[in-house]
This record gives structure tokens, C-alpha cells and sequence, in this order.
């Protein structure tokens, strides 16, 4: 079914919205029933949103809205291995890297792969440790990089310190220079995380590592394509798979997690992987009305067709978590960022929004005053870590008060002496509270924001696993490389032939 196809439940939703065009956060801010309804649990993780733009009839109508689309039953097709990645036929088994939910053939012979795959990891990690390699650096871009990236700061004080873990994504050769100059190559290996090993940036970026390594048996590659990375000079032994099931932006769980499972060690990663299993199961299992990705994803919805509002702010309370923004901002907008559904029909209603964020409490001291006194109303992800991982007891509680007091500044706002000091408030965020950030509660959260996505593209009408958005630039470029190296080549339209004209 397309998104339009279901005129009256979306025109149910809408309808609540207008009803609710002059609801207020501050008149439900003493609402104890509502603050407890509004909230769900799951494993280590809480969610609140009891601060969202929204009663219970509208939350309601949502979940209608959701069943219409026969969400239990996409959440099936999505586990048992089906085509939901119309667009290049075929499945989008990421949570069989994880998760053994399914009997269906497909699911059950990719979380086959998925666990000979790990071994195979686990037998590279130990051959590393013996090796007297100390430094690890992992070049790829996208999801090859932004995940393993992500995952290594946020776990941090679960490092087992054997190695010292390095990323190179950007095609930018300062990127390479600001980390070879400060490493020997003698005791540095390299991973080349390439799905198809013929991305630009990871093969030029990785001639450079590998000619300055001087020594291909510390090169390794996590890749589908074998015979590419072969050619490049990456021994068999040291290549360890991706299938085309897993995207990029879901492939953490897999072995582009190497860079990771090196870091922390291998139990500590399958940790992490049961933390996201744990999620698959409440998502699999869950009826929608108490199924936190549903709830979640539908807020988003809210927030983008009835509110209108076009931005997503996500702001953690925990440094560990400074790169989650740039994890989701792929997560969301490369899953979400389309105009046309598989049925080659453009929508006919907004789809996503644009993520974006940073960490608290420093950001209060930036954009803060554009959320709560701009024109723009933005929605926010409060993420919260109630156990620190250090013993500056009075700075965790200064962090958590500033956290807790963002969130009700934003809602209730506050009328001020002069108009320039007046806070409108009603102003949304949910709030994402950990018990303590570890490899589960991790992998957890990681999952939640990648069910939510799928939810939203099935309501939406759109592929959340393809991304043709990315190629045209990629293709363009290719065709303008000759000009920079022979300026009698010419190449581009007038602008572009205008600006090589300056380069040169």
C-alpha cells in the first residue's frame, strides 16, 4: 500500500491536530497519569513522551494510523527475510547479524553467515594480539565508518587497551596526514571497509596507507567483493565478508564492526549485539501501542506532517555519545531522504526531517538560544546516562539538572519582564534515559533508531534501504577528474568550467 493510499486514517491524524492547535505543554506538566502512560520501558532504556505535542486521542489515532499500514506485519516481512528492498530486490536481513527471531530459510542461513563470519573476526583479533601490533586504523566512509567510529568513542571505558584505534573516511589528504605522521607503520594494520571495494575515497586513501605500511600482511579488508580487494593486495586470509542483505548504515552488527571488537574484545561485542537483539525482540514481539521503535517513529511522523516542523535535533548528555548526531543524520536521512516510493509515484507529504545535534551541556552555550526563542520550532531527542563512568559525582548531577531542566524550560516556557525574555515554551522532546551506557544499553539504542526509521518509511511509502541519492555527485565527479589533471579537458557546464578556471 503507497502512503496516500490511506486517505482517512492520515485525515484522522490530521484532523487531531488541528483540534489540538492551541494545546500547551505547560497544561499538562502536573499531569502525573499522563507522564506515566507516556512512557515506556525497555530493558535499561526509558523513554518519555509525555513532553510531545500530543493527548491521548491523537496517540491514538496515530497507532490507527500504524495498523492501517499493517505495521506488525512489515516488522514480520522485515525479519523473515523479505523483499523490502524493492527498489534492488532483495532483503534487508541486518538484524539476523544479531538476532535468531525467524524460521524463515532466509533469515536462518544469514544468521549462519553472521556467526561464521564472527569466528572468522574473532580468529583475526587474536592473530592481531600475538602480532605486536599496537595501532589499528580503519579506513572507510559512510556506514563503513561512521558506526565503528561512533561505537569505539561511546565504549570507550570498555577498551581492553590492547590496541589504539584510528579512522580515515574523508578524501582529503590531511585526513591520512594528521594520522600516519604520528604513528610506525611497523605496528600499525589497516582495515579496508569497502562493501563493494571499489569506493573512491576508502581505495585512494587506502594506496596510501598500504604503500606506507610496506607490508600487505597487516592489511586486511571486511568486503562482499574478494577478487577486488585481491587485485588491491589484501591477502584471502585477511578478508573478512558483507553480503548485499546488509546496508551500510545497518552493518555495525557485522564484521565492519572489526574495528570495534578490537577495540573492546570480542565478548564485549557480542555484548553490544545482544543488547540489539534484546530490541528486535521487543520490536518483533511487541504490540504496537506498547512498542517503544512504533512510539517512537510515530512521533516522528507527528512532528513532520501534522506540526510541520522540518528539523530533528538530537542531543545526548554524555560526551561518549558526541558522534550519535553524524551516526544518525546517515541513519535517517540517507533511509528517509526520498520524494518517490517504490512504486515510482512521487509522495504527495513530507518525509524526513533534517537530523542534526551535539552534546550537552555545551551546546547550551551555542544553538540553545535558537531552541528555545527562535521561529523555528524544533523537536527534540533528549539521551541521558543516569550511572556515570567517572567519579565526579557533582558533575554528573550538574549535567543531569541542566538535562532535566532543558526539557521543562522547552515544554512550559516562562513569561518574562519584557517581551525579548519571554519564553513561549511548548516547545517538544522525548527523553531517552539510560541506566548506565555499556555495550548492551548501547546496541540497544542503536537498534531503537534503526527500527524507528522503518517504521517511518513504511508509513511514508518509501524504501528505507536503498540510496540512489548518493550517485549522481559520485558519477559527475568522475567525469571532471580529467580536467583538474589536463586543463585543455574540458568538462562540466559553464559555472563548473568557470570555477576550474580559478582552481587552476
Amino acid at each position: 500500500m503507497s502512503s496516500m493510499d490511506n486517505k482517512a486514517g492520515w485525515n484522522a491524524v490530521l484532523a487531531d491536530g488541528q483540534r489540538l492547535k492551541d494545546f500547551h505543554l505547560r497544561d499538562v506538566s502536573q499531569d502525573v497519569t499522563r507522564a506515566r502512560n507516556m512512557s515506556l520501558q525497555v530493558g535499561s532504556l526509558q523513554a518519555s513522551f509525555a513532553r510531545q505535542r500530543m493527548d491521548g486521542q491523537a496517540l491514538n489515532a496515530l497507532f490507527e494510523l500504524a495498523d492501517s499500514f499493517s505495521i506488525s506485519n512489515a516488522i514480520r516481512d522485515l525479519f523473515d527475510g523479505k523483499q523490502v528492498n524493492q527498489s534492488e530486490q532483495r532483503a534487508a536481513l541486518h538484524t539476523a547479524l544479531r538476532s535468531n527471531l525467524s524460521l524463515s530459510v532466509e533469515a536462518m542461513s544469514a544468521n549462519a553467515h553472521a556467526v561464521d563470519s564472527h569466528r572468522q573476526m574473532l580468529a583475526l583479533i587474536e592473530q592481531l594480539e600475538a602480532s605486536g601490533v599496537t595501532d589499528i586504523i580503519n579506513v572507510g566512509i559512510g556506514g563503513s565508518d561512521l558506526g565503528p567510529r561512533l561505537a569505539v568513542d561511546a565504549l570507550r571505558n570498555f577498551q581492553t587497551g590492547r590496541f589504539r584505534i584510528h579512522f580515515i573516511s574523508n578524501v582529503d589528504g590531511a585526513s591520512v596526514q594528521n594520522v600516519l605522521q604520528s604513528l610506525d607503520p611497523k605496528q600499525t594494520a589497516a582495515i579496508l571497509v569497502s562493501k563493494s571495494f571499489g569506493t573512491q575515497e576508502t581505495l585512494l586513501n587506502g594506496s596510501i596507507i598500504r604503500h606506507w605500511l610496506q607490508d600487505d600482511s597487516r592489511l586486511y579488508a571486511v568486503t562482499a567483493n574478494v577478487v577486488k580487494a585481491n587485485t588491491f593486495g589484501v591477502d584471502s586470509k585477511n578478508i573478512l565478508p558483507m553480503w548485499d542483505w546488509v546496508g551500510g548504515r545497518y552493518s555495525l552488527w557485522s564484521c565492519v564492526g572489526f574495528s570495534l571488537a578490537l577495540a573492546i574484545g570480542m565478548p564485549k561485542f557480542r555484548e553490544m549485539l545482544a543488547g540489539a537483539a534484546e530490541m528486535d525482540a521487543h520490536f518483533l514481539n511487541t504490540p504496537v501501542r506498547e512498542n517503544l521503535p512504533v512510539w517512537h517513529a510515530l512521533t516522528g511522523i507527528w512532528n513532520r506532517n501534522v506540526l510541520g516542523m522540518p528539523t530533528q535535533a538530537v542531543i545526548p548528555y554524555d560526551e561518549r555519545l558526541a558522534n550519535l548526531p553524524d551516526y544518525l543524520q546517515q541513519l535517517v536521512m540517507e533511509s528517509l531522504g526520498k520524494s518517490v516510493g517504490p512504486d515510482n509515484k512521487a509522495v504527495q507529504h513530507a518525509t524526513v526531517p533534517v537530523i542534526w545535534g551535539g552534546t550537552g551541556s555545551s551546546t547550551q552555550h551555542s544553538f540553545f538560544q535558537a531552541l528555545h526563542l527562535g521561529t523555528d520550532i524544533v523537536p527534540i531527542d533528549f539521551i541521558g546516562v543516569i550511572k556515570p563512568a567517572h567519579p565526579y559525582t557533582e558533575n554528573h548531577q550538574t549535567l543531569l539538572s541542566n538535562l532535566l531542566a532543558q526539557t521543562e524550560a522547552l515544554a512550559n516556557g516562562h513569561t518574562g519582564s519584557e517581551p525579548q525574555k519571554n519564553y513561549q515554551g511548548n516547545r517538544p522532546s522525548s527523553l531517552l534515559l539510560i541506566d548506565e551506557l555499556n555495550p548492551r544499553s548501547f546496541g540497544m539504542l542503536l537498534a531503537l533508531y534503526e527500527h524507528s526509521v522503518y517504521v517511518q518509511s513504511v508509513i511514508w511509502g518509501i524504501n528505507a534501504f536503498d540510496q540512489w541519492g548518493v550517485e549522481l555527485g559520485k558519477k559527475l565527479a568522475a567525469g571532471l577528474m580529467p580536467s583538474l589533471q589536463d586543463k585543455s579537458i574540458q568538462a562540466g557546464d559553464a559555472i563548473t568550467q568557470l570555477n576550474l578556471s580559478a582552481i587552476r
